[in-house]
């Protein structure tokens, strides 16, 4: 099983209901399996703020939407603080507040080298962090 569709199974029941049978456009499933599962819930999380998410229908209400991606947002978290991984929570609390930020600004390039970032860190791979990208782009926006 993807961690996508892992990530569908474990959400809360009230959103569980409105999960597609098969979700398709998995990521993140070679990040390997925890740090699959926790990309996976944080994208669609995101998808649920700011695109079509991929594991559930879109046909839910606005509110309903923002509440589960936020709910998604914290089955990912979650699943690091169980392991005590504070430097991880640490970056995707980066993520997420550094997406919210490029989509204010209009700026959805910003948010995929974000997720970019992120996705290597969790990954175990080196390169910049979100508080990186973020650092970088705004001292280039001076």
């Amino acid at each position: 099983m993807n961690a996508l569709a892992e990530v569908a199974r474990a959400a809360d029941p009230e959103l569980r209901g409105h999960a597609v049978s098969a979700p398709r456009g998995a990521r993140y499933d070679d990040a390997g399996p925890d740090a699959g599962f926790v990309l996976e819930a944080v994208r669609e999380g995101y998808l649920m703020h700011y695109g079509e998410p991929r594991a559930f229908t879109a046909a839910l209400e606005e509110d309903t939407r923002l509440l589960a991606g936020d709910a998604l947002y914290a089955m990912g978290l979650a699943r690091l603080a169980q392991r005590g991984d504070l430097a991880s929570i640490a970056e995707l609390a980066d993520l997420i507040s550094g997406c919210a930020r490029a989509h204010v600004e209009n700026r959805p390039e910003l948010a995929e080298e974000l997720w970019e970032a992120s996705s290597g860190r969790l990954s175990g791979r080196d390169g910049p962090s979100a508080a990186d990208v973020v650092g970088d782009r705004l001292a280039h926006r001076r």
